[in-house]
């Protein structure tokens, strides 16, 4: 049978090289007895505590040999790090991820239209417009005579045209004392009321407003009255209830609801019950358009489904015509995964391109149309060595590393300065003439913009 040699580090030793070695295994058999003692094992033989403290030299003196060499070894300078960013390799999966990994946001940008307010919840006596389930409640104190007011009747408009979501509650409250024809004009509103005419009455005083601003108080009840029946109003029938004991109850109730509330100035603007006070279209479009969101937006993480074996082709059907994008499942797998399954749920449906710039990018994917929405999900940024380098490449959109999510862009030309920092999912291989004849628009620019051209519905093709 043949016997294990046993190897050590060195087979020749001097005279004081073995004196050395043995005052070694002396410590290291009294080490091990005293370890003995410690853990109450039990050791049979001097032989044995021998041969263990032979083990232990050894192992002592291959240490350090190492920590020797190493000690010796050149020494290399760092590298001073740089302020400039750096961009790491490029790291391109081979096989998909388990699961979408992502970071789950909660949203609440505002309170909710039934959340305790110090102004009084909607109720029947209000006069309201709009689905009385929506999302978005957005309620103004004004009067008819005010200039401010005019100004917000025309925001409420195009508020109105661009947001199925909301609900208007207009509650008259006049400035007495102040403006001659104010309790006067929010007393025609208020007996409009009383035949269900309130809007007419409404649309009649801000549509007509240069008509009869400049009247005195006797000459705008007659105009009143002559332009009754021009928006189906019975003149007869508000001429009484102008002059009616609950009317004038009405408009005193109004004028004492405002001192209790403190409200000095008007317009006064309340969404989802709390003071609004930014009151140009945009801020407050855009405020409407987040919180209207938050009915579409995902709880949870989308499920991990797509085979990055095989090809994915989005036709992004708009009102100028159709955009072919080739999607990369095989470099950017929890992009393309988020894109497809927020295309088959309909999220792109009925979104515009909210941001234009000719000569840079069209983007779109937010269904706020703010450029701030996105799906309730982060998921990371994936690098990979797809570049920037023409048209037509499709990237996601972000608000710094691993916030990508529903919004992607099209170049319109290389684009270098986005390398590293945008992950590539696809790139247009037809309509890229589509793309470029979008209507451009700059949210970043003040004043009112053209509205974004939209996308109808987005198909995927699995090949």
């Amino acid at each position: 049978m043949m016997k294990k040699k046993h190897v050590v580090a060195s087979h020749h030793r001097s005279s004081s090289t073995e004196s050395a070695y043995r005052d070694q295994e002396d410590k290291a058999i009294s080490i091990i007895r005293n370890s003995n003692n410690i853990t109450g094992d039990c050791f049979a033989t001097k032989v044995q505590e021998r041969r263990l403290a032979k083990t232990l030299v050894y192992i002592f003196l291959v240490l350090g040999s190492v920590f020797f060499l190493l000690a010796c070894s050149p020494q290399t300078q760092s590298t001073p790090t740089s302020d400039v960013p750096i961009v790491l390799s490029p790291i391109i999966p081979t096989t998909p991820p388990q699961t979408f990994t992502c970071t789950k946001l909660d949203v609440a940008p505002t309170s909710t239209p039934n959340a305790a307010s110090l102004f009084p919840p909607v109720s029947g006596a209000d006069y309201t417009l709009g689905p009385a389930d929506a999302s978005v409640t957005l309620i103004q104190y004004c009067d008819f005579q005010s200039q401010g007011c005019l100004a917000m009747s025309r925001i409420v408009v195009e508020l109105m045209r661009n947001h199925s979501d909301l609900r208007f509650v207009f509650r008259p409250l006049p400035l007495s004392n102040i403006l001659d024809k104010s309790d006067a004009s929010v007393l025609a509103a208020l007996a409009a009321g009383e035949q269900d005419k309130f809007w007419e009455m409404y649309d009649l005083l801000f549509v007509r407003y240069n008509d009869w601003v400049n009247l005195n108080p006797s000459q705008f009840e007659a105009w009143i009255l002559s332009q009754a029946e021009s928006v189906g109003i019975d003149s007869n029938q508000l001429e009484a209830d102008m002059n009616a004991e609950e009317t004038a109850t009405k408009l005193a109730s109004s004028i004492e609801a405002a001192r209790g509330l403190n409200i000095a100035a008007v317009p006064l603007i309340l969404i989802n019950g709390e003071q609004f006070f930014l009151l140009d279209y945009q801020n407050i479009s855009d405020t409407i358009g987040i919180i209207a969101l938050g009915k579409k937006q995902f709880t949870e993480c989308p499920p991990f489904t797509i085979d990055m074996t095989k090809t994915y082709v989005a036709t992004l059907e708009t009102e100028k015509g159709n955009i072919v994008i080739q999607l990369f499942a095989d470099k950017a797998p929890l992009a393309v995964n988020s894109f497809v399954f927020l295309a088959r749920q309909g999220w792109y449906d009925g979104v515009t391109f909210h941001r234009v710039i000719p000569g840079f990018v069209a983007q779109a994917g937010d269904p706020s149309g703010t450029g701030r929405g996105n799906p309730g999900y982060f998921f990371d940024t994936e690098v990979s060595d797809l570049l920037f380098t023409k048209p037509g490449m499709v990237g996601m959109a972000n608000s710094g590393p691993d916030t990508n999510g529903s919004q992607f862009f099209i170049t319109y030309a290389p684009a270098a300065h986005l390398n590293g920092a945008y992950t590539i999912f696809g790139q247009v291989i037809s309509g890229l003439e589509i793309a470029e004849q979008l209507t451009p628009r700059d949210p970043a620019q003040f004043g009112t913009l053209a509205p974004g051209d939209m996308i109808i519905k987005i198909t995927i093709e699995e090949k």
